[in-house]
């Protein structure tokens, strides 16, 4: 049997073509994830940084100044001082849930930036249940933080991991009800549907004017969520020492401490998809979107000044949780639950209500 050299190189040839495509395939999937991975490691350096600088401002102080040029890379400096300490496991533990609590944590917050848009065809993951997925996802986290309290061993430990289960389910149902208002606002749960619904009228389209009630309770939900000021019940120092992560060193102390300030950004980027207009301008009738499509030749520009708006009405909004962190004392958890339950969950349903009202009005 005789093979003919031409058919052999046609063959070898495309099987090189197919493996090239396979080899360009993965890095089409990968190239993504790991430049957002990158930029939300910036972003949560940046924000200790400010933190740290609003901090010492608010108190007189300076703050952060030695370790790179205004104290930058402070922040740098302490997460590679807790990745080299040496990582303890507590001699009567479970240390199966000890080691996977902190990651749960910190994974479960990544995945929310999947269907965060910082720019027009700038998300992972665009789906049509795109913030029920950040809600679904977000309350995973409560799971490890009650695996890192019971496997710790340690009573303080296990009551943080409880109050973190008691105060997430207390604040995570008015939440997603001012979440649904939106949705239905938008008629999408898809979060580029919602900052679309409101690039028409530019600053005056912002769901912030429609649902300014909806927009008191999910800011202090979220500051609940993400266990800051007053809302810090589970790592009450006072009371609990360091709550559930009492018993924590090393690399796992510093997923908790990542974990926390991941959790305030992604929470800051759904305040601005969800209420300020996401990528979009302040400028009635001038839509970055309809830019786009225009404007073939400045597409990568008008990429840059999304991303540049989105990060900037975030960074802008951060300020709050910061300053509050600083100026409001911690309530009791009696009062936080009362809060939640009490006063933000009938507040939220009463806003839904008034939202379907208008909606089935405007048919």
């Amino acid at each position: 049997m005789i093979i003919d050299t031409t058919e052999v190189k046609t063959i070898n040839s495309f099987y090189r073509l197919e493996s090239l495509k396979e080899v360009y395939g993965l890095i089409a999937i990968f190239v993504p994830i790991l430049t957002l991975v990158l930029g939300i490691t910036m972003g949560v350096l940046v924000i200790v940084w400010l933190e740290r600088k609003i901090s010492a401002a608010i108190q007189q102080r300076i703050g952060p100044e030695y370790a790179g040029p205004l104290g930058i890379l402070q922040a740098l400096a302490d997460g590679t001082k807790l990745l080299l300490k040496e990582d303890l496991l507590p001699s009567r533990g479970n240390n199966r849930l000890f080691g996977i609590g902190p990651s749960i944590a910190v994974i479960s917050i990544l995945l929310s930036f999947l269907v965060i848009p910082f720019g027009y065809r700038l998300v992972l993951a665009d789906l049509s249940i795109g913030v029920f997925l950040w809600i679904a996802i977000s309350s995973i986290v409560p799971i490890g933080l009650l695996m890192s309290g019971y496997g710790s061993n340690n009573k303080y430990s296990f009551s943080g991991g409880l109050r973190a289960a008691a105060q997430s389910i207390s604040y995570e149902i008015p939440l997603t009800l001012c979440v649904l208002a939106i949705s239905l606002l938008s008629n999408s749960s898809s979060t580029v549907d919602i900052i679309e619904a409101q690039s028409k009228y530019g600053f005056g389209g912002w769901n912030l004017w429609r649902q300014p009630i909806g927009f008191l309770v999910f800011i202090m939900s979220s500051l609940a969520e993400c266990e800051r000021l007053p809302f810090d019940l589970p790592e009450a120092e006072e009371e609990l020492v360091a709550g559930y992560q009492t018993e924590y060193s090393g690399i796992k102390y510093g997923f908790f401490y990542l974990a926390s300030y991941l959790n305030l950004l992604v929470s800051s980027l759904f305040v601005t998809v969800l209420y300020l207009g996401g990528w979009n301008f302040s400028i009635p009738y001038i839509s970055i979107t309809e830019l786009f499509v225009k404007k073939k030749m400045f597409r990568v520009f008008l990429m840059a000044i999304g991303i540049f708006i989105t990060l900037v009405k975030a960074y802008l909004f951060l300020f709050i949780p910061i300053i509050t962190r600083w100026t409001l004392p911690r309530m009791r958890i009696d009062q936080l639950l009362n809060l939640g339950w009490k006063f933000l969950l009938p507040i939220s349903l009463g806003n839904l209500l008034l939202t379907t009202s208008s909606q089935l009005v405007s048919l």
